[in-house]
């Protein structure tokens, strides 16, 4: 790691992820059973109110961190001094170094997306996208796709304890280094964002699975994280397989067993 990056002061404020509640079943029987949290976090910049994130609060310096990058309200993480969770005001307080130029301007100008529990992109969603250029000599084999979709198939989960959650995770090969949940999957995806960011992690040659749908936001996010491929348990939408051809992302939909569908950027894939 680069002895001059400055990582910013956060704190650790992650919360229980899951609570237990009474209810009844068809027949009346009364049952105990554990649902995820859900609570809002709004986001303040240098005393000014940003955003609000709903979120279950299993990483929520880190979602805020990969939102801020994700939104390209930061490009370095120098521009970040610290990022302050508290839950008994629901709030995280961000202090940049320097401030973030035209925030306001930025504000006024949002694109509502098909996004769960944050559905929001500030600016233009295209600004930047000239400028990705993702790893064309990364490839991924056949065997390790199975393999990721069968270790997360296999990975305990808050999905399987209380359901009403995504899950998003990162690989390196077939071997899993990071896995998020939250009640929608870009904060899922923003909370990874932001773990990379601070441990300094190149996406070049990483995969990224989630569970939900290949939206054109979830694809830009990916190749603004630098990550070549994206795979996903469910669908792929028109317009983030159109992004994803722009980049030249390569991009996997319907991943469930042993099936998949492979849309875009088969160069990279080699398959049995």
């Amino acid at each position: 790691m680069d002895k001059r990056r400055q990582i910013p002061d956060i704190s650790d404020s992650a919360v229980p992820l899951v609570s237990e509640v009474l209810v009844l079943d068809e027949a009346g029987r009364q049952k105990t059973i554990s649902i995820p949290g859900e609570r809002p976090l709004t986001v303040y910049v240098d005393k000014q109110e940003l955003v609000t994130l709903m979120t279950i609060g299993g990483a929520p310096e880190a979602l805020v961190l990969g939102y801020l990058k994700n939104q390209r309200f930061v490009k370095s993480l120098d521009e970040i001094l610290s990022i302050q969770v508290d839950w008994d005001v629901e709030s995280a307080a961000v202090v940049t170094r320097d401030g973030i130029k035209e925030l306001k301007q930025r504000q006024e100008k949002r694109t509502v997306t098909t996004g769960c529990g944050q559905g929001t992109i500030f600016g233009d969603i295209l600004t930047d996208l000239n400028d990705i250029a993702l790893n064309n000599e990364a490839r991924l084999d056949q065997e390790t796709l199975i393999s990721i979709v069968d270790k997360v198939r296999q990975h305990k989960s808050i999905y399987k304890q209380a359901g009403s959650v995504h899950g998003c995770a990162l690989f390196r090969g077939a071997e899993m280094i990071m896995f998020v949940e939250d009640v929608g999957r870009h904060n899922a995806v923003d909370a990874i964002a932001g773990r990379m960011w601070l441990e300094a992690i190149s996406g070049e040659d990483l995969v990224f699975y989630t569970t939900g749908r290949l939206t054109s936001e979830m694809v830009i996010k990916g190749a603004q994280m630098g990550i070549p491929f994206l795979l996903s348990r469910s669908g792929v939408t028109q317009m983030g397989l159109d992004m994803a051809r722009r980049v030249g992302l390569t991009l996997f939909g319907r991943c469930s067993g042993e099936h998949f569908l492979l849309f875009s950027g088969e160069h990279r894939f080699q398959p049995s």
